[in-house]
């Protein structure tokens, strides 16, 4: 369009410049300098109104340049903002170890008959999670951290979290136990005598409930494992870390749930567990109205109640029994 613009100008002006001659010439040559003058600065001024025009052109090009420009980075932005609610669709924001058992996609069925819900499940470990529906990406939560629970409580987001089923976290690593740790009373003592006999110690790493609950063990045992030749870090979820763990035939720490239903129980092999500082314990929270009113705030009461029903402990409590002989998570 530019270009067109330009040739227009130019055609104006020997247009203008032609003009000129012919009046010249019709004159019969008698034009006084005075005329010629004239037609002369005609043909500069109809030049000058031209190059206006051109300059004209390039300026509302680049305007319309910017214009796109501008719509771009909106639409960027936009791009990036909070997934909407849809008033029919309940945004679940659970930990990896949750879904990697299977039992949202068990349950999914029963409570999509009961209320006329939809649930859309995204995982992660707790801590992205949560960061999930602080982004507004969640109607509804569920997981298993109850520090970050709190503090997701304390900042606003929530109400109240509603502890409601637990499992155990289980220490799991070589058939031999190299480490020795079977016997031990506790899994911070467990903890210390891997760090002693320098075996392989796989941590998730990515800031989960289950992480959390290593960290803390490792406090408990009084030692800083960062660093440490043994130690090795996935950044990843427990499946990632437990197949990790098996590779390299070392320890690691593990909901016993997602265990049980991974590959890795074919190498490794649960070693410390089920004791009461060992509990695993998970919570609903519904995501607070006060900070996101566009949220499904009624599906996220209907997901939190209907967990809570008998319907829904019935499925949960026999979830497991028939390929584990027990359930992979326990109620309240």
């Amino acid at each position: 369009m530019k270009n067109n613009t330009k040739m227009k100008a130019l055609l104006a002006t020997v247009f203008a410049a032609l003009f000129a001659l012919f009046m010249v010439a019709c004159s019969g040559g008698q034009a006084s300098s005075g005329s010629a003058s004239a037609s002369a600065s005609s043909a500069s001024a109809s030049a000058a109104s031209a190059s206006a025009a051109s300059a004209s052109a390039s300026a509302a090009s680049e305007s319309a340049s910017t214009s796109s420009a501008s719509a771009s980075a909106a639409s960027a932005s936009a791009s990036s903002a909070a997934t909407p609610a849809s008033a029919d669709v309940v945004r679940i924001s659970t930990t990896t170890s949750v879904n990697d058992s299977g039992l949202l996609p068990y349950l999914q069925p029963y409570f999509e008959a009961a209320t006329g819900y939809k649930w859309e499940v995204s995982s992660a470990g707790t801590g992205a999670a949560i960061q999930a529906a602080k982004d507004g990406n969640a109607d509804a939560l569920l997981v298993h951290s109850k520090s970050q629970e709190e503090e997701f409580i304390s900042e606003g987001y929530a109400t109240e979290r509603i502890p409601f089923m637990y499992n155990y976290f289980v220490i799991v690593g070589p058939a031999d136990d190299p480490a020795g740790i079977k016997s031990c009373a506790t899994a911070s003592e467990a903890f210390a005598k891997i760090a002693q006999a320098k075996q392989p110690f796989v941590s998730r790493a990515d800031k989960s409930g289950t992480h959390t609950k290593e960290l803390g063990l490792w406090e408990a045992a009084g030692i800083d494992p960062a660093g440490q030749e043994w130690y090795f870090e996935t950044g990843q979820g427990m499946g990632a870390t437990l197949t990790q763990a098996a590779e390299r035939q070392g320890y690691t720490l593990s909901d016993k749930a997602t265990f049980l239903s991974n590959d890795a129980k074919n190498s490794l092999t649960i070693l410390l567990g089920e004791s009461e500082d060992m509990k695993n314990t998970y919570s609903l929270l519904e995501v607070s109205s006060s900070k996101y009113p566009d949220n499904n705030i009624e599906g996220a009461k209907a997901f939190v109640q209907w967990m809570q029903s008998e319907e829904a402990d019935k499925l949960i409590a026999e979830y497991g029994t028939s390929e584990y002989g027990e359930p992979l998570f326990f109620l309240m």
